[in-house]
């Protein structure tokens, strides 16, 4: 009997041992997909470090304060830096919930190319309308970029010094290059609504289109191209401003061969749109 109550005792402490290790054992981090990565007050979506990302790449989170939070739709931005830390995309974490009220869920998409697959960061940049430098923060994320597959050129139509003063409908093509696809009208418009790149703002290109525009919809009927934006694309400004954003659409879609004719509508309404 003694030598019963001696084993049971001496597996009593062996699994209180056990038990003992396995709670001071460190969780690992998930790597799968659909885990949430960030840092205090932004949480991103489906990323984990050193993931190898591909264009378009469609980023999702939220932020939950912290120095993390929204301002006029928007929660701040992501910059994709290749190997030699040079931008190769980016992008406004656009409100996707009300941004006044946290938690504020946001998304963007990132469409990119990359000659060669490589190393590279996702760099996350806090909203700060205050712009004050100490009230400043950032998110870096490791990532594999993969190799772009063939690609193709189109145009997006802005504003430019010396020629929008002039004429308000007056609006110079740059072009971008983005991965071959079937839908150009619609990535035309979404390499538009990205608004000037850096470079091409110190060439003196503007863009009247509000950050956080979005294309709901498109589609090429008979030759007539409707598009469907959200109603942040026709938010403030007045009629210049207003004039500039339809003629910025328009020729961006006019390019296009298979297009003749353009409707235009906000959140499927069409009437009195884009006034100021």
């Amino acid at each position: 009997m003694n030598k019963i109550i001696l084993v049971v005792v001496i597996l009593a402490i062996i699994i209180v041992a056990l038990l003992g290790v396995l709670i001071f054992i460190p969780g690992k981090v998930s790597n799968k997909p659909n885990s949430v990565i960030g840092t205090d007050g932004l949480q991103i979506n489906g990323l984990v470090a050193n993931q190898e990302i591909s264009s378009p790449l469609k980023i999702t989170g939220k932020v939950i304060g912290n120095g993390w939070g929204g301002f006029e739709g928007q929660v701040g931005a992501v910059e994709l830096l290749d190997g030699n830390g040079k931008s190769i995309a980016s992008g406004v974490l656009t409100a996707t919930s009300e941004w006044m009220t946290l938690p504020v869920n946001f998304e963007t998409t990132l469409s990119f190319q990359s000659n060669m697959s490589q190393s590279g960061n996702l760099v996350f940049h806090n909203e700060n309308p205050s712009d004050m430098r100490d009230k400043d923060k950032t998110f870096v994320l490791p990532v594999k970029i993969k190799a772009s597959g063939e690609t193709m050129t189109v145009k997006a139509y802005f504003g430019k010094s010396g020629v929008t003063e002039v004429n308000c409908t007056d609006v110079v093509a740059v072009d971008r290059t983005i991965i071959k696809t079937q839908s150009t009208a619609k990535s035309a418009i979404e390499e538009l609504l990205k608004g000037p790149t850096d470079s091409e703002k110190l060439a003196g290109f503007s863009t009247s289109i509000p950050a956080g525009s979005k294309l709901n919809s498109i589609s090429i009927v008979n030759g007539e191209a409707r598009a469907d934006f959200n109603e942040t694309t026709e938010s403030g400004g007045g009629s210049c401003s207003m004039a500039s954003r339809v003629a910025q659409i328009k020729q961006t879609l006019l390019q296009f061969s298979t297009i003749t004719s353009i409707k235009l509508s906000i959140n499927g309404r069409t009437g009195d749109i884009l006034q100021p």
